[in-house]
């Protein structure tokens, strides 16, 4: 998961044709708020974005990469921030941190992120193609986790962890959507601590790192 805000700009009628991936994804929310997700083909957006279908493929490699936004930076500056976290902290502090940040999303940004977020939980066209981007992302925490144990982040514990944040994730997400009054940093903070806890008895190294 993460923030992934773009900038806005307005769909109205003669206006000038985008030049940037942040304006044709907001042409393409308008549309998909309009005509629903499965009924907005990419030559709509395209059109509505005063641009030929071609070059809507400049930006995005299809119509279900457009709720992710830039979503490889996203991933770039999650391993960027574990990586640069302090080795003294354990490690579940470390991700629980990370993933607070990772997630913070401005004030005035927030309903955006909201019907960004909407549109990957809740269309069922996008399941898929979300499988493999959580995938990516699940990676990013297991990758850091072998690097801090000492382990392969595909051994048995990086994975387990990876998957375990993912559906931390998850859940602080799908309870903030139903919520308007609900803080995500928050949600997401209480939740790893939970998690936290949990792992603590396990087994799985999730203490300070050697």
């Amino acid at each position: 998961m993460g923030r992934n805000t773009a900038g806005a700009t307005a769909r109205t009628g003669g206006r000038r044709r985008v030049t940037s991936a942040a304006e044709l994804e907001q042409v393409a929310f308008d549309l998909f708020d309009e005509q629903g997700f499965d009924n907005t083909t990419v030559s709509d957006i395209a059109r509505a974005a005063g641009i030929a279908r071609r070059t809507f493929f400049h930006y995005f490699p299809s119509k279900n990469d457009v709720p992710w936004g830039d979503f490889d930076a996203e991933l770039a500056r999650l391993r960027a921030d574990l990586r640069a976290s302090p080795t003294g902290v354990p490690l579940m502090d470390t991700i629980r941190h990370c993933l607070v940040e990772f997630n913070r999303v401005p004030p005035e940004q927030v309903p955006a992120h909201r019907r960004r977020m909407r549109l990957i939980l809740g269309v069922p066209a996008l399941q898929a193609h979300s499988t493999l981007r959580f995938r990516a992302w699940r990676q990013v925490i297991a990758e850091f986790v072998g690097e801090r144990t000492g382990r392969s982040a595909d051994a048995l514990a990086p994975q387990t962890i990876a998957h375990a944040v993912l559906g931390v994730a998850l859940a602080a997400y799908e309870r903030w959507l139903d919520d308007a009054d609900a803080e995500l940093t928050e949600l997401l903070d209480a939740a790893m601590r939970e998690l936290a806890d949990a792992f603590a008895d396990s087994g799985v190294p999730a203490a300070r790192a050697e």
